[in-house]
């Protein structure tokens, strides 16, 4: 067959782009349609192909500034249509499903294997572009109007895709209810092979991995640890930085923010945090997998993603999401010993063998019943 992969940027190896990872390590020559590339910020695996661009490559500042071209998300997709395949698969968060030319003559089979449906316009406004973040004014007269003509065309879009494969069982229910669509749950992968080696010996210090954006609520995780006087660890880098440390500051909190670390040094922070704060909502979440995988337990807001992945034996949940909540949750987890064989072992059933087989197993029944 002739197969062609699409994602929605290449900017960043982050849990998006490891499953795409993976999809181009299973159809190794396919190429790859995208909106932007920004050289040596993937993969040799992703890179190592034809990656075709959209408009958007050549519009200036898009390399730093991409996501203020959102209103033309739209139009650039439109215009970077994939067409003449056999098989298209889509790794989606935004508008890589909508990327897939349909018609009498060039009719592919497209799987989309969805992160979420896009989050700003659909469940998250407020955290991207509410009164407290942009102003009241621009809040309801610009941005409202832009999410709402961002929901028709993600509404309309949907049905060039022929099979959704969810992330999650969280997001197999977005699916269901914007579009109307079921969906096949496939967790995403993680490379345990990076953890195998790794001894644990925990520090005095918390950790959180993230990027530091409005809906990671990395607020509740400063506030929780300034007012116990704990020690925070912050891996990770985002347009939100400069807020959080004047936050910091203001309240005279014991937090280090360390930026993006190379590989080795982010498994070393995993198996010497004392554990991973994941207080935010996430479709899936990979880093609390990743940091099981490395012995190193999760404190973590009950809902979302986080409930497909951690369980009881290797996470202290809280149920309202506060950093009241979570600084009581910290306390608990304190009075609590964690089996770190229990944790390697639950890491162990999201490995990136099982995805591919997985995978290969939901790809011979969607494509038997196209056949039926």
């Amino acid at each position: 067959m002739r197969v062609a992969l699409i994602h929605d940027w290449l900017t960043g190896m982050r849990g998006g782009e490891k499953v795409l990872e993976l999809f181009c390590t299973y159809f190794p020559s396919a190429p790859l349609w995208t909106l932007l590339y920004i050289p040596k910020t993937v993969s040799p695996v992703i890179s190592n192909r034809k990656i075709h661009t959209s408009l958007l490559q050549y519009l200036p500042f898009s390399k730093s500034k991409y996501r203020h071209y959102l209103p033309l998300f739209p139009f650039l997709a439109e215009m970077t249509r994939v067409r003449e395949f056999d098989l298209v698969i889509s790794s989606s968060h935004a508008v890589a499903k909508a990327m897939v030319k349909k018609n009498k003559k060039n009719n592919p089979f497209h799987i989309c294997y969805i992160h979420t449906p896009m989050r700003y316009a659909w469940d998250r406004f407020d955290d991207y572009f509410g009164p407290k973040k942009v102003g009241p004014f621009l809040s309801r007269y610009f941005f409202k109007p832009i999410c709402k003509l961002l929901q028709i065309y993600d509404l309309k879009t949907a049905p060039r895709v022929d099979v959704f494969i969810a992330n999650s069982d969280f997001v197999k229910e977005r699916v269901n209810r914007i579009y109307g669509r079921k969906a096949y749950v496939l967790h995403p992968p993680v490379n345990l092979k990076r953890f195998a080696t790794v001894p644990r010996s925990p520090r005095d210090w918390y950790l959180m991995v993230t990027a530091l954006v409005p809906y990671k609520n990395i607020d509740d995780a400063i506030y929780a640890c300034g007012r116990l006087g704990r020690k925070l660890r912050i891996v990770g880098s985002g347009p939100e930085e400069k807020r959080l440390k004047d936050l910091v500051q203001s309240i005279g909190a014991d937090v280090e923010f360390l930026g993006f670390l190379p590989d080795d040094e982010l498994i070393q922070h995993y198996s010497q945090g004392k554990a991973l704060l994941f207080p935010g909502i996430e479709d899936f979440g990979i880093v609390p997998v990743e940091a099981i995988a490395a012995g190193c337990p999760v404190i973590a807001y009950k809902y979302g993603g986080i409930l497909d992945s951690m369980t009881e034996e290797t996470a202290v949940f809280y149920n309202e999401q506060s950093s009241e909540k979570l600084e009581s949750a910290i306390l608990n987890f304190e009075s609590i010993q964690f089996d770190e064989k229990r944790l390697r072992a639950r890491a162990e059933e999201f490995s990136e063998d099982r995805f591919l087989q997985k995978f290969e197993k939901i790809l011979e029944s969607a494509m038997e019943e196209k056949r039926e």
